[in-house]
């Protein structure tokens, strides 16, 4: 268990700071035109955990926004554990495209904190396919749920434009790979992305067997080294 974030070399010289508050929140900030952009992480208990566990955690959730100033964009995203439902009691929040008709506890709990801190589940306001909804599959390997939720400031939710699954993606997990489109301008230094649009990358030595070897051995090797 643990959270963390990936960020795309063009986008690097973005990045203000990154803090790990613990196993289940981490958060990202990064330098917009205008103001701040703050991203965080999240991995909620399961609905099996006990109530002192999920408490817990929303206390912490709580205690990272408490120092977060209103004016700046927050984004909320993660493993939230959470079966939102589409009872007309959520829709302003949830909206009306969920997977499941009906909530779990931890739908209460996070729609709960959401309107507390007037944030919307945006992932759940986007018509798409059943097969484009669900996030994760039961290791029975024939339920599908819709675990992973992404959430943002009310006034600024016209900024995600679009949000879904992709099923196919290989991510070695038994979750799937969640495509949220994001509409902003980050302070990028202008060096950095001149930098990034000059390189190439040539994908069709991949098919070459002794590229093809060479590349996995190095992949291998540095997440053996992130393990350790």
């Amino acid at each position: 268990m643990g959270t963390g974030f990936f960020v795309h070399q063009r986008i690097a010289s973005a990045v203000k700071r990154v803090e790990f508050v613990s196993d289940r929140v981490s958060y990202i900030v990064l330098r917009d035109r205008w103001c701040n952009i703050i991203v965080l992480n999240v991995h909620a208990p399961s609905e099996e955990k006990s109530d002192e566990a999920k408490d817990g955690f929303y206390e912490e959730l709580e205690e990272v926004f408490y120092h977060f100033r209103k004016y700046q964009m927050k984004i909320l995203l993660g493993d939230f554990n959470a079966k939102v439902g589409r009872e007309n009691v959520f829709k302003p929040t949830n909206g009306n495209e969920s997977l499941h008709q009906h909530s779990n506890d931890n739908d209460v709990r996070i729609v709960t904190f959401a309107t507390s801190k007037n944030l919307v589940v945006r992932g759940m306001m986007f018509p798409h396919r059943n097969f484009h909804k669900y996030t994760r599959t039961s290791p029975n390997g024939k339920t599908n749920n819709q675990n992973d939720h992404i959430l943002i400031d009310r006034r600024r939710r016209t900024n995600i434009l679009d949000v879904r699954s992709f099923t196919g993606a290989d991510c070695d997990t038994d979750h799937c790979l969640v495509d949220a489109k994001l509409r902003e301008r980050l302070a990028v230094r202008k060096q950095a992305a001149q930098k990034f649009d000059g390189e190439t990358f040539n994908l069709r030595k991949l098919n070459e067997l002794g590229v093809k070897e060479k590349y996995q051995i190095d992949i291998r090797n540095r997440f053996a080294a992130l393990d350790n």
